[in-house]
């Protein structure tokens, strides 16, 4: 799997969760104790940036699910 679809399915996985969780992404910044900008959350969406593992694990926190949830890549999904 190249690396384009691992962050897309990672951005995937954090949409996902936020919006059942009913949280924007401006509420998303405000819960996560980290430099981190709407911005930011757009593009790791998006899979158009490869955030750290500590930003995925603030995130994590954040949506209070684990770190391996967001994580989560399943070779047979369509990207």
């Amino acid at each position: 799997m190249k690396k384009s679809e691992v962050l897309k399915i990672v951005g995937q996985n954090i949409k996902r969760i936020r919006l059942e969780k009913g949280f924007t992404q401006v509420d998303l910044v405000g819960k996560i104790e980290a430099r981190i900008d709407t911005t930011n959350i757009s593009r790791i969406e998006k899979g158009r940036t490869n955030a750290t593992i500590h930003t995925l694990y603030k995130i994590s926190q954040a949506l209070e699910v684990p770190l391996s949830e967001i994580c989560s890549v399943n070779i047979s999904k369509k990207v």
